[in-house]
């Protein structure tokens, strides 16, 4: 019987596979077959061996990249960024997601929306120029620093300054556009809930505690731990623009020393070994946050 269904069905349901192949072919050839030059991070890669004919050298990438001094402080700078990313714009985005939704005229709930989104479609060189604009030698910043104190600020080329400009970067472009998921979360929610916590007296916050908070705290959950899973990945662009010798010593990441490793030196072994040590980092994050959730009684992601 269920040979007969199968082919049946199949007819049926072509149009979504048909659908669903563009993304399938996207994965498999960017994805999945470029894990075979993995193999690169146990050799010493020479494009004029190729692949097959270059020596084996084992572990040795692995010894040389976790005895260096580099790796503790691209270790130190990856993940302090993305812990910043967990606490200030995680939580932002979240915060955002409550406030559209509370507004109830809807003419200016979409206006609203709309400016939130529109930055996530600059680049990131844009980004850049405005940043240089506010906050640049000759920026607006400086400008009314030196007016009103008399001094300016060397925000582009401070340790102290990379970090937290890296993050309003991150929440002015991007805050907006994270908040989509959340907002059809909260579409989700049952209105008779709100309703009948009107009767009882709740305000506005006591709803938003005890109803709408965790009625996405499944979608909040996913989501944190999709971005636990990318903990040992920056934004590449953003970095690589924000970062100059001046501070350097917070701006370098494993992606921008892939970057320089991989396509400035053409260490292309080493600078495999070094995205393998993220992949493989990342996925320990995820397994383990997953785990963690679930012992917590909450889903998990697979």
């Amino acid at each position: 019987m269920q040979r007969t269904l199968r082919p049946k069905r199949f007819n049926q349901l072509w149009p979504f596979y048909l659908l669903a192949a563009p993304g399938m072919l996207y994965f498999v050839i960017f994805h999945y077959i470029p894990m075979s030059g993995l193999v690169l991070a146990f050799k010493e890669y020479s494009p004029f061996k190729g692949i097959i004919n270059s020596p084996w050298v084992g572990l040795d990438n692995f010894r040389q990249f976790f005895g260096t001094s580099d790796f503790y402080i691209l270790l130190k700078n990856t993940l302090l960024i993305s812990l910043l990313n967990l606490v200030i714009y995680f939580p932002f985005t979240i915060i955002l997601s409550l406030l559209l939704n509370e507004l109830r005229l809807k003419v200016f709930k979409r206006v609203s929306q709309t400016i939130v989104y529109l930055p996530h479609f600059l680049s990131w060189v844009v980004i850049y120029g405005i940043t240089i604009s506010f906050f640049g030698p000759s920026g607006v910043i400086n400008h009314y620093l030196t007016e009103w104190f008399g001094g300016s600020a060397n925000f582009l080329v401070s340790n102290e300054w990379f970090r937290p400009l890296v993050i309003f970067q991150s929440i002015w472009k991007d805050a907006g556009w994270g908040t989509i998921i959340f907002l059809a979360a909260l579409a989700g929610i049952n209105p008779e809930q709100y309703e009948a916590a009107k009767v009882d007296g709740a305000n506005r916050f006591q709803n938003i505690w005890h109803i709408t908070l965790p009625g996405i705290k499944s979608t909040i959950v996913i989501l944190l731990l999709l971005r636990l899973g990318s903990s040992m990945d920056s934004n590449f662009m953003q970095i690589f623009l924000m970062t100059n010798s001046l501070n350097l010593d917070v701006s370098n990441v494993f992606d921008l020393f892939v970057y320089h490793i991989g396509l400035e030196q053409f260490n292309y072994s080493f600078a495999i070994t070094v995205g393998m040590f993220k992949s493989v980092a990342s996925l320990i994050l995820v397994l383990g946050a997953n785990y963690a959730a679930k012992l917590l009684g909450e889903e998990g992601i697979f």
